[in-house]
């Protein structure tokens, strides 16, 4: 899709739809099957656990004022909310922390309810409607780009090419976070209803060493429930040589 930066109306959504080698396959269409059965709401959004929201939102804000406190932090200017479902994340946490925020999202039914669910929030830039397989990031644009709960739903392959790809869009000092599930069995467990993984630490830290990658902080998310996976959160950037 083509990327515009220019004022335009909040209500519009960029359609991209290109699709890239190999991703129009039945791993990626289960997927969207699923979600479009999905209700938009924030219950929907969380499978049933709407309630964990805030305390979310809350981890993730003290990982970003922690970044932001670096010397090398990165910039308040603009993110990217990558699978943004109806702007949750974009409302309650990066609207908060940066001038403008850009959405992604492959279920087009959700950005239409992002906008209703986003009117009066000043920063929300562009609605692009795009599998995260498929998007294409335009370069040196974002301070952050966040990824969260989404991750699970690409393959190895085509996650290391997703780091790889959206590298070039980070600014001077921006920063990519990605806030997952994981799992304590040391293994990837499946799940067949949404087409999606769960990872490992160690298989997603692989991951990011293959897309070259370094860890700057990792943490793990406190306060939620027990009988939910784990969730971590990591800040990264482009490795040095």
């Amino acid at each position: 899709c083509l990327i515009h930066f220019t004022k335009r109306d909040m209500t519009e959504i960029v359609k991209c739809d290109e699709k890239s080698a190999q991703t129009d396959i039945d791993y990626y269409n289960k997927a969207a099957s699923y979600w479009e059965g999905v209700n938009p709401t924030i219950d929907g959004m969380l499978g049933g656990y709407a309630k964990i929201s805030h305390t979310d939102i809350e981890g993730s804000s003290k990982l970003l004022k922690i970044l932001f406190r670096e010397d090398s932090g990165p910039g308040r200017t603009r993110a990217l909310d990558c699978g943004a479902g109806i702007g949750r994340i974009t409302k309650h946490l990066l609207s908060k922390h940066f001038q403008a925020v850009d959405l992604v999202e492959q279920d087009e039914h959700f950005l239409v309810k992002a906008k209703e669910y986003l009117e009066g929030v000043a920063t929300v830039g562009q609605l692009y409607c795009a599998g995260l397989q498929n998007f294409k990031f335009p370069a040196n644009t974002y301070d952050v780009i966040w990824f969260q709960w989404v991750l699970g739903h690409l393959t190895d392959d085509h996650l290391v090419n997703l780091f790889e790809r959206c590298k070039p869009s980070l600014k001077e000092s921006g920063v990519i976070i990605v806030k997952e599930n994981v799992t304590s069995s040391g293994e990837v467990e499946k799940d067949e209803e949404d087409s999606s993984v769960t990872r490992p630490p160690h298989l997603i830290k692989n991951i990011f060493k293959r897309a070259s990658l370094a860890i700057v902080k990792e943490f793990k998310q406190n306060k939620f429930p027990k009988d939910i996976y784990e969730v971590h959160m990591f800040a990264l950037r482009p490795a040095t040589e």
